[in-house]
């Protein structure tokens, strides 16, 4: 979907207001920790983005804190609204299922407090889509949702050893209820289609974006200066959350393969105090395959400061056991540096093997230290990837082309029948 399929101009798309909902993650919350990552970064510039257009967002997510301001507008046209569903404290996202039906009753009562009406509910992960099932029907508007990702999948991917039934079950039931899943690659279209039988006319491809104004080429050696990085260090750099899933003890142990770790040094960022007892796994898996001292674990950054460090960094690697998008190896190609990546989910689609990175088929330390220490070797072959990645996001994947097919969408989605109708309650 373009911004070319949409008929209604600007002045049009106005008149719509849209709840979004992400139901076990803040768009505004600090990056890195084990529930944020590039799902938050999606919901919050898409929304900022759609505010642009002049399209009404407003952003529900469950209380963590009681001290946050109840509505946040953080762009014109765009604000979180916190929803008191179960204890205002952090809360396990395995175990929020059971909160799915007060997160739905405290939007209701938020809608009905405001008189106001939605025309589209467009929700992100399972929880949020089990919420927004809820309000659907009752508020006579279209349901959209965006997984990130699909417990079938991660099984299947294995990604995960073990995933909840109430997920399963629950997944398999929306993807078949909704009025259209939104979907980041054709690859994960091609995966509903075979693993869930979802009809092909029933998802929307719209690709995740990047900022390109802040995530552009930098200059390594300031970039350096400014984080405190040796300027002789040849850098790898690892961003996300600290996660099995994530496959940092294969980057880890890819140390040890390289001929020369002279001055090689593996940054990463992300992490939080959940994530502890997986840095106590990894640090030990850099004790046992002797790079302790090229390691350096750096914890959550703000994501404002990312720019500087994919700037400094020679390499991104990426070996996640499943990324459905890959958001980081997006953030790296748009600052222009090479990404060493698995050959899974939608990083095969994001990341052009040869051209701005490499694609690792195998998950298994060998692969990765090859084509990392190639790029480290040939500075001529570094600066002829990153060009290569830089020109692949500028071409159509700006947050603000993302918007647009997502704003199309909504106005297909509108006009196939559904009008918002001001609703008593959610149950």
């Amino acid at each position: 979907m373009t911004p070319a399929e949409t008929t209604r101009s600007d002045s049009q798309l106005a008149q719509r207001r849209v709840a979004m909902l992400s139901m076990h993650t803040s768009p505004l919350a600090a990056l890195g920790g084990r529930e944020t990552g590039g799902m938050n970064v999606y919901v919050r510039e898409v929304a900022r983005e759609l505010g642009a257009l002049g399209i009404i967002v407003d952003i529900f997510t469950r209380r963590v804190d009681p001290a946050l301001p109840e509505v946040d507008e953080f762009a014109p046209g765009a604000r979180v609204i916190q929803i008191t569903a179960g204890p205002p404290e952090r809360v396990e996202k395995e175990e929020m299922a059971a909160l799915t039906t007060p997160f739905a009753d405290g939007i209701e009562a938020f809608r009905a407090s405001e008189g106001v009406s939605y025309d589209v509910i467009h929700s992100h992960y399972w929880l949020s889509a089990a919420a927004g099932e809820r309000l659907a029907a009752p508020w006579g508007v279209p349901h959209a949702a965006m997984f990130h990702t699909l417990g079938d999948v991660k099984l299947r991917a294995r990604a995960s050893e073990h995933e909840r039934a109430d997920r399963l079950e629950t997944e398999r039931r929306l993807v078949h209820s909704l009025d259209r899943v939104v979907a980041a690659t054709e690859h994960e279209r091609r995966l509903l289609q075979q693993i869930y039988r979802v009809p092909a006319r029933q998802v929307a491809v719209i690709p995740l974006g990047v900022d390109l104004d802040r995530f552009q080429p930098g200059e390594q050696a300031a970039a350096r200066v400014r984080l405190g990085i040796p300027l002789e260090e040849r850098v790898i750099l690892a961003v996300g959350r600290i996660e099995p899933l994530k496959g940092l003890d294969i980057l880890i142990r890819s140390l040890a393969d390289l001929s020369d770790r002279a001055g090689v040094v593996l940054y990463i960022i992300g992490g939080d105090d959940r994530a502890e007892a997986e840095v106590a796994r990894l640090r030990l898996v850099a004790e046992q395959t002797g790079v302790s001292d090229a390691v350096r674990f750096l914890g959550p950054r703000p994501h404002e400061v990312l720019p500087d460090y994919y700037a400094a960094a020679d390499v991104v690697a990426v070996p996640s056991f499943y990324e459905s998008f890959g958001l980081v190896a997006v953030e790296a190609m748009a600052s222009g540096v090479p990404v060493v990546a698995s050959r899974v989910g939608g990083l095969a689609s994001t990341v052009a093997d040869g051209r701005t990175g490499y694609l690792i088929p195998w998950r298994c330390p060998t692969p990765f230290a090859e084509k990392i220490e190639v790029l480290l070797r040939n500075e001529e072959l570094r600066r002829a990837l990153g060009a290569g990645a830089r020109r692949r996001m500028e071409q159509g994947y700006a947050w603000s082309a993302v918007a647009r097919s997502v704003a199309a969408l909504y106005e297909e989605l509108v006009a196939e029948g559904a009008r918002p109708v001001v609703a008593s309650a959610a149950s």
